[in-house]
């Protein structure tokens, strides 16, 4: 195959991209799919971040008082240059993080789909009249800009959640700071790359409309993300990640009374009830829990059978992981790729040691395919038999492990499992009973921000909501109200008559 570094050229040269500006010894990016090196860059310093901050709050300034419909036609050629260029930023996600190329293409068509998506939201970012009990008055909410947004994305998705908080963001008349995982920065460079020229066309049309400073990129770690946490620059802070990062983030952010955006952590749930159709339901379990090598939020992560046909079900899913393709993401036909890195594969097998102690039986989880490379982390999916719910199966493990258990009561034992864990993202249920339906998605039913009949545990379609409490942390944009995330309301009084009457009957007069 193709080695990664020169398909990167290839890419580079698709998108008109020179990285010769972050070039450094800070950071070095491998690609997950042959471990071979794609670039090695600066990092920002803290006090650098601080001073883009700064400046984007100088952009802010000027960005919000333009018109929002205009601020959507910004938006609308990002996403007619993602358009263009969706190839190359596609296999750019799958050289980076480890995508099968399908994956790759279709993350960049939700950065499309979004940015349609926040188009048309730029012509409904009004308020309602509110009803007054007084005479000769008319009461309002209005929305209006933040200021800066700051972005932190997680190697799962390393362009998606960016295109959801830039968009969004940019149409609501704030300024955009992105600090992108350390492991996938330079997705993010090729995605400031296309608003960058995005600007250009739009200026070329409206002179001296987009301020200088409009978005920003930050690449490092830790410690420049913490800088976005920390500034009382940034009105509103988006993280997407770990728990453990979430948790940081977000004393940091409510220590100054910030606005906080988390999607956190999944270790997601399916039941399967004894009505299930389970052909279908096998298709779905499947993709949701292999898919991306397990590493997406919304992964399924545990399967929850009825025991009347869980060794129908359990056969199935066996001889498929058996002959599950594993191996180059680029390469057609293949179905898993790799890791991100040998951490998550120790990370893997860590949880499978633990799994194995507390009575699980495990089917598959090996190291594959190391010939394609000494630094490239492949893996089989793994299948684990576990006697009971227990604590491994309480923490999320980002790799392709489906944890197994068996009920053989009614549907309220399989929805107290589901519910018997921190993490609150993403949940399905696969039945025939309507009843078990709508038992599942009721308030004394799945308590995840996603609930899904028939489908895997997805969630991330465009209008629709990312969800999740408990430990995800509170749930990202939600349909039509998208918006209102990235803008402060206020309400405003309007006194069109003479007097001045008083609310609730109060009486003062002097």
């Amino acid at each position: 195959m193709t080695d990664s570094h020169t398909c990167l050229q290839q890419v580079l040269q698709a998108l008109d991209l020179d990285l010769r500006a972050h070039e450094g010894t800070d950071l070095t990016i491998r690609a997950p799919r042959d471990g071979v090196v794609l670039a090695s860059l600066a990092s920002h310093t803290p006090e650098q971040a601080q001073a883009v901050v700064e400046c984007a709050h100088r952009a802010y300034l000027d960005w919000r008082s333009v018109p929002a419909p205009v601020r959507g036609e910004l938006v609308r050629r990002l996403g007619g240059l993602l358009r263009r260029h969706k190839a190359a930023l596609g296999e750019l996600v799958s050289l980076e993080a480890g995508k099968i190329a399908s994956e790759g293409q279709g993350e960049v068509q939700e950065m499309i789909d979004i940015c349609d998506f926040a188009v048309g939201l730029s012509r409904q970012l009004h308020g309602l009249t509110i009803a007054s009990e007084r005479p000769g008055h008319r009461m309002m909410e209005t929305w209006h800009p933040m200021g800066v947004v700051g972005i932190i994305s997680a190697f799962n998705f390393p362009v998606a959640v960016w295109s959801w908080n830039a968009a969004l963001a940019l149409v609501c008349g704030n300024a955009i700071v992105w600090k992108p995982s350390e492991k996938t920065p330079l997705a993010a460079i090729a995605c400031q790359h296309l608003l960058q020229r995005a600007i250009a066309e739009f200026e070329q049309e409206r002179p001296g409309t987009v301020p200088e400073g409009l978005s920003q990129l930050l690449i490092g770690g830790r410690d420049v993300g913490a800088v976005l946490a920390a500034s009382t620059r940034v009105a509103v802070l988006s993280a997407t990640g770990s728990v453990r990062m979430g948790r940081q983030v977000a004393v940091k952010v409510a220590e100054r009374l910030g606005r906080a955006i988390l999607e956190l952590g999944g270790n997601n749930a399916m039941i399967v009830t004894p009505t299930a159709d389970l052909e279908l339901a096998a298709r779905a379990i499947t993709f949701a829990a292999v898919g991306t090598a397990g590493q997406r939020c919304t992964t399924l992560r545990r399967l929850i059978v009825h025991a009347s046909v869980a060794d129908a079900l359990l056969a199935r899913l066996e001889r498929i992981y058996r002959s599950i393709a594993v191996g180059d993401p680029l390469q057609a036909g293949t179905l898993v790729g790799p890791l991100i890195d040998r951490a998550a594969f120790d990370a893997m097998q860590r949880a499978l040691e633990q799994a194995r102690a507390e009575g699980g039986q495990v089917l598959g989880g090996e190291r594959v395919r190391e010939d394609l490379g000494a630094h490239a982390w492949y893996v089989r999916p793994a299948l684990v038999h576990m006697p009971r719910q227990s604590a491994v199966m309480e923490r999320e493990t980002f790799a392709p492990i489906l944890y197994v258990v068996r009920y053989g009561g009614g549907t309220d034992e399989a929805i107290a499992l589901q519910n018997a864990v921190p993490q609150g993202l993403s949940s399905a249920i696969f039945t025939a009973s309507l009843g078990d339906a709508e038992r599942f998605m009721s308030a004394a039913g799945s308590d995840c921000g996603i609930a899904n009949v028939n489908i895997g545990t997805s969630g991330a379609e465009i209008g629709g909501a990312f969800g999740g409490e408990k430990e995800t942390g509170g749930g990202r944009e939600s349909g039509s109200d998208a918006w209102k995330g990235y803008m402060r309301r206020a309400t405003n009084t309007i006194n069109y008559s003479g007097a001045l009457p008083l609310a609730q009957g109060v009486r003062f007069d002097v």
